[in-house]
């Protein structure tokens, strides 16, 4: 009998043992901590001039990659850095940001859409394996690109199918959740944009369909009146602070795209700069103030995400006229990295963490394939920012 207790005891023990741990997995020492992956600019249907000891390899292979080293993060320590959680292990994973991209556009011999998508499902819905601190897996954050866009709308240039808005469409449908999902029939770009917002631990998260222009601040005016000003507000959106001059519309009459004038008619906002897009991104000085009149008018946005122009990046910009200072980060692509496109041992995402009680939060570059021919390897850590979050 005392044998029989013992054992009931020991086995009541392991028991409790084995549920505190699966309550204090993904807990780094801080329960509140958010912990955010974000990566960008997937490309699904072109591939890779290198890829560990491969040539030519598809988009899909690579993402395949990307996300296996990220469902490695939970059990990887974190540097000791001074950054949120340092020295601990990373555990939970919150939220994936992909920030847009996702397929590239059909310009021969680039595959549909449609096809890149269901790629970029089997990978990011399937594959990842992440979970949040509360054991549901990690939710998935989409924003769409100036491919994805392109797609959807037409281009210049000539597309192996006149349009196909299946991403476009997909993410609206994901992130919006209308009563009625949109169908790649009845989706108009002119209405039907991707700009939802929520608040996470007292921090307003805003993502935004490609770039903030006029069009877009009416949204985020309207959204961020639901938001108390000493609330800090996180933007994560596709284009860098600039944008680029062809992402705006044509001015002239009847606003047509051409190979001429450049404009590939994505933003809403018609360029103010000139007639013609320039190839200089910086060339959108005008765009820009109206840009920086509305951070201006909302200090409370302390922190801006991006792809578009990809390399692992921290900044600060002050706009043309040297009117703010907002923190901001860039984030590397899989397919088309400035710097990793050449040397894939610099691929990178970044590991987002934020503490809400310390109102702060740390980026960290995650180098998911440094040893690329190990297939046991571990993610290695570069680069990292802290900021504050904190609003005067």
């Amino acid at each position: 009998m005392m044998k029989a207790n013992i054992i009931l005891r020991a086995f009541i023990a392991c028991a409790f043992a084995a549920l505190y741990c699966f309550k204090s997995y993904g807990q780094p020492g801080n329960d509140t901590v958010i912990n955010m992956v974000f990566t960008s600019d997937a490309h699904y249907g072109i591939a890779r001039p290198e890829f560990r000891g491969g040539s030519n390899v598809s988009a899909y292979k690579v993402n395949e990659a990307l996300v296996r080293q990220v469902n490695t993060l939970p059990g990887v320590t974190l540097p000791a850095d001074n950054g949120i959680a340092a020295g601990k292990r990373i555990g939970a994973i919150d939220y994936v940001v992909e920030g847009g991209d996702i397929a590239n556009r059909m310009q021969p011999p680039v595959q549909s859409a449609a096809a890149s998508w269901a790629q970029f499902e089997n990978d990011y819905m399937h594959l990842l394996s992440v979970r949040r601190h509360n054991g549901q897996p990690a939710k998935l954050l989409i924003i769409p690109g100036n491919h994805d866009i392109s797609n959807a709308i037409g281009f210049a240039k000539p597309m192996a199918s006149l349009t196909d808005p299946t991403s476009m469409v997909k993410i609206y449908n994901m992130m919006l959740r209308p009563a009625r999902p949109l169908t790649i029939v009845d989706y108009d770009y002119a209405k039907d944009k991707v700009d939802y917002s929520f608040n996470v631990k007292g921090i307003h998260l805003m993502f935004i369909n490609l770039w903030p222009d006029s069009a877009q601040r009416i949204w985020m005016q309207k959204d961020l009146d639901t938001v108390r000003e000493n609330t800090p507000v996180i933007i994560f959106t596709h284009d860098q602070p600039e944008s680029e001059a062809k992402h705006f519309t044509n001015p002239l009459p009847p606003y047509n795209m051409t190979l001429e004038n450049r404009f590939e008619n994505l933003n809403a906002e018609h360029y103010k700069d000139g007639v013609v897009a320039p190839q200089d991104d910086g060339a959108t000085i005008k765009e820009q103030r109206g840009f920086v009149k509305f951070l201006r008018a909302h200090p409370n946005i302390k922190a801006y995400f991006h792809g578009n122009s990809n390399w692992n990046e921290f900044y600060v910009y002050h706009g043309p006229d040297n009117l703010v200072s907002l923190p901001v980060f860039r984030v590397d692509s899989p397919m088309k990295g400035w710097y990793s496109g050449k040397d894939e041992t610099l691929l990178s995402f970044q590991l987002i963490s934020i503490d809400p009680k310390m109102q702060s939060l740390t980026v960290r570059e995650c180098l998911w394939n440094a040893t690329p021919r190990d297939t046991a390897q571990k993610v290695v850590f570069g680069k990292s920012c802290t900021i504050s979050l904190k609003v005067n």
